[in-house]
């Protein structure tokens, strides 16, 4: 079975790695164009990418895949090249880059998303972080037939995930990914062989899961302690939730709810010791900031924290 692969961050490349040690024949590979990174902002190739050349794999990285778009003769070579290349299906996973019609329909099987959410709960760019910062209780990965929709396809397999109190973006895309690349194979070994049955997507339920951008970062206080904890771990590691305390903005990449009857104006900093931490004063309820760094800094726990960045109770944030 000869299988493209479209992917680009570390999330995509686990699942490429399932399809190379599960021996499928793998003409091209799709990804994002190389983008600047790091400090010396140098241009660095997609996890896909690297491991695409690292087991000698071609590969292709279009701007665009729209004939109609603003690089029409971009997404015209792009065209050509998937029309030259024999190929049966396209294994398509956080790629970035919308796939037209004309792309869907070249390989004889079509083109298979692996997406991380129980459709239809979370379409879209961000349905890890979205399912955190939501309080689901669970989540998982649907891989489903695309069509021209927003992850609008048939279902051909989906399984389910806890989600933990303690999950963060980052352990679940870990989780998730496993998940993903675990399910690919006898996804496609099935969908060659014409045993699987697809499934439409449910009428209801359905929610946007909207890229997460860095003006959502910072911490709103008033909220309820269990809100602000869900978005902390939801915005780590990116973009990083961050709060100013005493002036000072400060990221906080881990905290957790305190049961307590006792809160302060919502803000206001309680405590700030070795022995309890920071606990700040939410719209309902009191967060222990259990991870913090602050500007030019390392991630500390907290009692470490505030040997380096003095803080006292009655202060606000």
């Amino acid at each position: 079975m000869r299988v493209i692969f479209a992917g680009t961050p570390e999330f995509a490349a686990i699942a490429l790695q399932s399809l190379i040690n599960a021996g499928f024949d793998i003409p091209l590979v799709l990804t994002q164009p190389d983008r600047p990174a790091g400090r010396g902002m140098q241009l660095q190739a997609s996890a896909v990418k690297q491991l695409a050349l690292l087991h000698d794999i071609p590969v292709a990285q279009p701007v665009s895949l729209r004939l109609d778009g603003k690089y029409p003769e971009d997404a015209k070579n792009a065209l050509s090249l998937l029309r030259a290349t024999p190929y049966d299906v396209m294994v398509v996973v956080a790629y970035g880059l919308i796939l037209p019609q004309a792309v869907l329909e070249i390989p004889r099987l079509g083109c298979v998303n692996i997406h991380a959410s129980l459709l239809p709960r979370w379409r879209g760019a961000a349905p890890i972080q979205r399912a955190i910062e939501a309080g689901d209780a669970e989540t998982g990965v649907t891989i489903m037939q695309m069509d021209e929709g927003l992850d609008t396809g048939p279902m051909l397999a989906l399984e389910a995930l806890s989600i933990n109190d303690d999950d963060t973006a980052s352990t679940l895309h870990d989780r998730l990914a496993q998940l993903g690349a675990r399910m690919i194979v006898p996804v496609l070994q099935q969908l060659e062989a014409g045993t699987l049955t697809a499934r439409s997507q449910p009428a209801a339920g359905a929610n946007y899961a909207a890229k997460i951008m860095k003006d959502e970062a910072a911490i709103d206080f008033a909220l309820p302690a269990e809100v602000v904890a869900r978005k902390i771990q939801a915005f780590n590691p990116f973009p990083g939730a961050t709060a100013s305390i005493d002036g000072v903005s400060v990221k906080v990449w881990r905290a957790e709810v305190i049961p307590t009857v006792t809160a302060g104006i919502a803000g206001e900093v309680l405590a700030a010791n070795a022995q309890d931490g920071v606990l700040v004063a939410c719209g309902d309820g009191v967060l222990r900031l259990k991870e913090l760094q602050k500007p030019g800094g390392k991630r500390l726990p907290a009692k470490e924290f505030i040997k380096g960045f003095p803080l006292e109770a009655g202060i606000f944030s």
